[in-house]
């Protein structure tokens, strides 16, 4: 795995991490049960600060990419392939609601009841 990081733009440096992370998973390069390189590692091969990389982690897990564990560290979360293949496709939906003015509690509404009958039934007229 190869992690970049452009100190230049404007993007913050976790962030990134966490883009670049998510993309090999997305990607396959990174398989489930894989272990990320500790954030110490990291933060030394990228002369980063330790917490940038650990907020980049965070990030990850709230997303449901990677789990972390004491002692074992960050490891790739058993759907996180899945996840990270979604992820853009849910933020491109977020973003096409917003400008349609539709509110993240009723996008939450439709997708969660999206495979009901009723919807589908909706959406093939």
């Amino acid at each position: 795995m190869l992690l970049r990081i452009d100190p230049t733009r404007d993007e913050p440096v976790y962030a990134q991490l966490a883009a670049s992370i998510r993309a090999d998973i997305a990607a396959g390069r990174v398989v489930a049960g894989e272990r990320l390189p500790s954030a110490k590692d990291v933060a030394g091969s990228l002369d980063v600060n330790l917490h940038t990389v650990l907020h980049a982690y965070q990030v990850l897990r709230d997303e449901g990419l990677i789990s972390m564990r004491p002692g074992r560290g960050a490891v790739v979360a058993e759907r996180g392939a899945a996840v990270a293949i979604l992820l853009p496709r849910i933020a491109r939906l977020a973003a096409q609601a917003d400008e349609l003015g539709i509110d993240r509690e009723t996008l939450a509404s439709l997708v969660r009841d999206a495979g009901t009958e009723d919807i589908r039934k909706g959406t093939s007229e």
